[in-house]
């Protein structure tokens, strides 16, 4: 196993969702309003802050069980049960029609974001056994900011993890397994730096990818 801590998401009820892999690439956003009168003769207005607007975050996760041959599903089913609605959740009455899913919180290291929704989730079953058994699949997940928290500042997913983690970017022609023996003197651990990044075939990382190197116990390469 890698170095590091496993992402997963807290649900609203306790439950919680691990993600097989790390996720390679996420993306967080905010947006704040500002408006301003007509400035007639001027270059630009004096703009007021009319208030801030629901973050979002957008992630992939990868879903792999070809190692044991159970179904992906498994996992997947709780992705989609988190854009259902919950009847568990307090408050919820049918007879008023005030249900809805339940919120959720990435977390990943020392990296939580806030409370929030699952905007959209597009799954993508990618791998199947010969008995049409699916063992690998690719999640989309969106996720909307459910309510003002106050302050929230994302830290860097990899800071607070048990080894620190370095990032490199991905240049023409080089692999994983010589990214392996460069930071850690040995080819043979590329699979460190494929399972830390999601990576299911280590062909397929394009020339400019970030991928998280993580730091490896008795790792003789460079720093």
């Amino acid at each position: 196993m890698p170095a590091g801590q496993k992402a997963y998401l807290e649900t609203e009820s306790g439950d919680r969702i691990d993600c097989l892999f790390n996720p390679a690439e996420l993306s967080i956003s905010q947006t704040n309003g500002w408006q301003g009168p007509a400035a007639p003769g001027r270059n630009a207005p004096q703009l007021a802050f009319t208030g801030g607007q629901s973050g979002t975050m957008n992630l992939n996760l990868v879903f792999d069980t070809t190692a044991d041959g159970s179904a992906v599903t498994k996992h997947t089913n709780k992705l989609l049960d988190v854009m259902r609605i919950d009847d568990r959740i307090p408050g919820h009455d049918a007879s008023r029609t005030n249900g809805r899913p339940q919120w959720v919180v990435f977390h990943w290291g020392d990296l939580h974001s806030f409370k929030a929704v699952v905007n959209s989730l597009n799954l993508s079953f990618t791998y199947f056994s010969v008995k049409a058994v699916p063992l690998r699949a690719k999640a989309t997940l969106s996720l909307t900011q459910w309510q003002d928290e106050g302050k929230w500042r994302p830290q860097n997913p990899t800071s607070g993890t048990p080894a620190p983690h370095r990032v490199h970017q991905q240049q023409l022609g080089e692999t994983l397994d010589r990214l392996a023996a460069r930071y850690y003197g040995d080819s043979t651990m590329w699979r460190v730096i494929a399972q830390a990044n999601g990576v299911i075939n280590p062909m397929s990382v394009k020339p400019g990818t970030l991928l998280v190197i993580p730091k490896a116990k008795g790792a003789v390469g460079r720093a």
